[in-house]
């Protein structure tokens, strides 16, 4: 089978006006221009940054093709478990979830209820597994695909495991912690394509039509090169749990899993790696060092920071910056900006200006509106990933995210320890988030310090 990473097998439009090239989305056979092009004036001849057809576009339909029934396990059945297997079963017809794991009865039980009350999908407890190695049941019930949506530092694991067992992944991202997991995903990636299985990440704008419609404007030269840019996710404190009693040491740190940097990879890693995969998506480069600070000021629970800011040093010179914090009560922005020679882009409006400040193009969320039925990218990127498993097209999104999962863990060591890291150095590195007495019940807690830079 053809490994989809990089190639696209469709044409899209292409059509000069004004400032650059109009994008359209593929609909099963016809196009939908999303794209408006502003501003006057004789522009200069752009140069594309690639020539289409020579990178991966998805094909963004509202649902999925009929095809061969698909029955899924879910591995991790909190929040974002839960969401993912309603996203999967809103993508097709003769999809349906058949099994269910996670580390806590409770929330297997939760998430079965939904499935029945919203679904009509009746999970029998003999198909309910609980436990640190509840996936490997899940994955050794039958089922064909996995929803692996366990705390990050579970996922190279569960991945590992589901491909060895010939079924596909969709793994929530982050999809690593540290250095050890990213050369697991790495190695389990190549074994996946080698058995003709397709695996779609969490990084969701991936099937976002806006920021697909901005990536191929910007591989059109609409923005020129690339010469640099800034990404944020500036936002609140998220949520965290108190210790219960009866909680042991591991469950309350896997209740509370958002908070402890070897479970989550602390947030500059856990979320604000969507950022940074906005900017390696669109150069197509991975940062060669980082050199960055962090600190924790209002956290409640666990060892992590509540703020980061990075500069990365890109392969070919440029930087990009990283900006991220998760404090309430600050100035925020969840967004990117990407600098070019002839004009810039912005994720908070979607536009590509030029460099005198005039939108030249602007993607047109009303005209996806009244184009298509299915928005949602949650729900889209399952659709992908279905087509691809019924078409027999394999897919591998787990290499590519796990460039942007890299240097999100690039610029966390760097804050906490204040030194500079290389891409080189810490890919080949011993870094192993594992705890040494990983178990359900008592831990030592000793090792879960807030890090202080500087100090060894």
């Amino acid at each position: 089978m053809k490994k989809e990473s990089s190639i696209s097998r469709r044409s899209f439009l292409k059509s000069s006006a004004m400032a650059g090239a109009l994008g359209a989305i593929g609909t099963g056979g016809s196009a939908v221009a999303l794209s408006s092009c502003c501003g006057g004036g004789k522009a200069d001849a752009i140069k594309p940054l690639k020539e289409p057809g020579t990178y991966y576009v998805p094909d963004l339909v509202d649902f999925a093709a009929d095809g061969k029934e698909l029955k899924a396990g879910v591995i991790g059945c909190g929040g974002r478990g839960s969401g993912a297997a309603f996203n999967f079963l809103n993508a097709a017809n003769g999809v349906t979830i058949t099994a269910l794991g996670d580390t806590f009865k409770d929330r297997v039980d939760d998430l079965a209820g939904k499935l029945k009350s919203e679904k009509g999908i009746d999970i029998p407890e003999s198909q309910r597994f609980v436990g640190l190695d509840a996936y490997k049941q899940v994955i050794d019930s039958g089922v064909d695909v996995v929803l692996v949506a366990t705390p990050p530092f579970f996922r190279p694991l569960h991945f590992q495991y589901a491909t060895e067992k010939g079924k596909h992944s969709f793994l929530e991202k982050p999809i690593c912690v540290d250095a050890a997991g990213y050369r697991t995903i790495l190695a389990t990636a190549k074994q996946a394509v080698a058995k003709n299985l397709s695996v779609i990440t969490g990084t969701q704008r991936h099937h976002q039509r806006s920021y697909v419609e901005s990536f191929k404007q910007i591989q059109n030269g609409l923005i020129g090169e690339i010469t640099g840019g800034t990404m944020y996710w500036n936002g609140g404190m998220l949520w965290y749990r108190e210790r219960q009693a009866g909680w042991s040491d591991c469950e309350w740190m896997i209740r509370d899993w958002v908070n402890w940097k070897w479970l989550s990879g602390d947030h500059i890693v856990e979320q604000h790696v969507h950022n940074l995969d906005v900017f390696t998506w669109f150069t197509g480069l991975k940062p060669v060092s980082a050199v960055g600070f962090g600190s924790r000021q209002r956290r409640v629970t666990g060892d992590q920071y509540d703020n980061f800011s990075i500069d990365f040093e890109m392969e070919n010179g440029i930087h990009m910056h990283s900006m991220c914090r998760q404090i309430s009560g600050c100035a925020s922005n969840v967004s990117e900006f990407i600098q070019g020679t002839r004009g810039s882009w912005s994720s908070n409006t979607m536009e590509i200006k030029d460099l005198t400040g005039t939108v030249v193009w602007k993607y047109d969320g009303e005209a996806e509106k009244a184009a298509f039925k299915q928005t949602d990218p949650y729900t889209l990127e399952h659709v992908n990933w279905i087509n691809h498993i019924r078409s027999g097209k394999v897919i591998d999104q787990a290499s590519e995210t796990a460039v942007a999962n890299m240097a999100a863990i690039m610029g966390r060591e760097s804050a906490y320890t204040g030194g500079k890291t290389t891409w080189d150095e810490l890919t080949s590195s011993t870094l192993d988030c594992t705890p040494a007495d990983l178990n359900l019940g008592k831990m030592d807690m000793s090792g879960f310090v807030v890090p202080v830079p500087g100090t060894k």
